[in-house]
């Protein structure tokens, strides 16, 4: 929120545009002529209010609404940008009140357009208020949403392929897991390092994530659902890494888990893994029984989602000679989704198991052209 500390023609301005009003009405707003406020805008910085109308404005801006205020710093900020001196005049102080609510309310925005695959929106609204306040001189409340928001540009760049690197998941994620751990949140910290082997496997290093994943399962920071996650993801690194049986045994058991909890989205989301890890066993038919309950009982209502459960699918059909054309459609249907979506660590995914078919493939029939 800013405040005044000694006003000029130029803070005078900003308060109008963002009041909306025109130099007739701002002047009847104050109770001071028309003449007067044309010469601060024609001065700007070059002319100050008598001491009076300094405490006019004081109060005119005291009461403006919240709207008003973002308006109000975002006209001084520009201002400044442009290299008007005046804005030395102003102090931007931490968040207030109003201020935590509306923040509040865009993390709620962003979590749904995360959900939504909307990255551009939900980006827009995490970067507008990490850049507004950075983590130097909040206090804890405002520490805590810088966080959250972190975190959350971490998963927006996760969703979309970036995970390594200065603009990368990884990266966010260590930043926010800092300031919880100095808010003293074990919870989220715990939640950050889980979000954290996410990206190890991501990246390609499943030893390493399997083992991250099982200190995990049993940590008591996390959620029941959540530690039940962390088993099911160990199943996840064991499958990529080879050992198919294995990660099997460990999926089975993440299910039991979800079906106790009574978390259907997580154990429709478990059969789906479940199903890779059997056709990676080389059991066709286990393979289709687990994907058609993940198909029947998940909801595909993100383009994430369809794309992730199209896949499974396709990767399973594909194995089958019988099903091979339906499995190469499956995949191109998802492949189309991934690319309109952004989703680029989706289409690698998708575009690393059309290469391996085709290597087995020339593998097994040598002659064919």
């Amino acid at each position: 929120m800013a405040t005044v500390h000694h006003w000029t023609g130029l803070e005078a301005r900003a308060l109008r545009l963002a009041l909306r009003m025109s130099v007739r009405t701002f002047a009847a707003h104050l109770g001071v002529g028309v003449r007067t406020i044309s010469k601060w805008e024609k001065l700007l910085s070059s002319t100050e209010p008598r001491q009076d109308t300094q405490a006019i404005l004081d109060t005119a801006l005291a009461r403006a609404d919240a709207a008003v205020h973002l308006r109000f710093e975002t006209n001084l900020s520009e201002a400044g940008s442009s290299g008007a001196g005046s804005i030395r005049r102003v102090t931007i102080s931490g968040p207030r009140a109003w201020e935590y609510e509306s923040w509040t309310d865009d993390l709620d925005r962003s979590v749904v357009a995360l959900s939504r695959q909307n990255f551009a929106f939900a980006e827009d609204l995490l970067r507008r208020w990490l850049a507004r306040f950075p983590p130097i001189g909040l206090d804890d409340k405002g520490l805590y949403l810088y966080a959250r928001a972190t975190a959350l540009l971490g998963d927006v760049q996760r969703d979309k392929g970036a995970v390594l690197g200065p603009l990368s998941a990884r990266r966010s994620y260590h930043e926010a897991r800092a300031v919880f751990a100095r808010l003293d949140v074990p919870r989220r910290v715990a939640q950050l390092d889980l979000s954290l082997a996410v990206v190890t496997e991501m990246s390609d290093h499943w030893d390493a994530a399997a083992h991250r994943y099982e200190s995990l399962a049993v940590d008591d920071r996390l959620s029941p659902r959540d530690r039940a996650r962390a088993r099911l993801w160990v199943g996840t690194a064991l499958s990529k890494k080879g050992d198919h049986e294995y990660a099997a045994r460990v999926m089975s058991a993440a299910v039991r888990e979800f079906e106790d909890l009574s978390e259907p989205e997580d154990w429709s989301v478990a059969h789906q893994k479940l199903a890779l890890a059997h056709r990676g066993a080389g059991d066709l038919t286990a393979a289709l029984h687990y994907i058609d309950i993940a198909r029947t009982t998940g909801t595909a209502d993100s383009p994430m989602q369809r794309v992730r459960l199209d896949t499974a699918h396709g990767h399973i059909l594909l194995s089958d000679p019988a099903t091979l054309d339906d499995g190469l459609e499956v995949l191109d249907k998802a492949a189309k989704v991934a690319a309109e979506y952004g989703l680029s660590h989706q289409r690698r995914s998708i575009e690393g198991i059309r290469s391996r078919h085709a290597t087995s493939s020339g593998a097994k029939s040598p002659g064919r052209r």
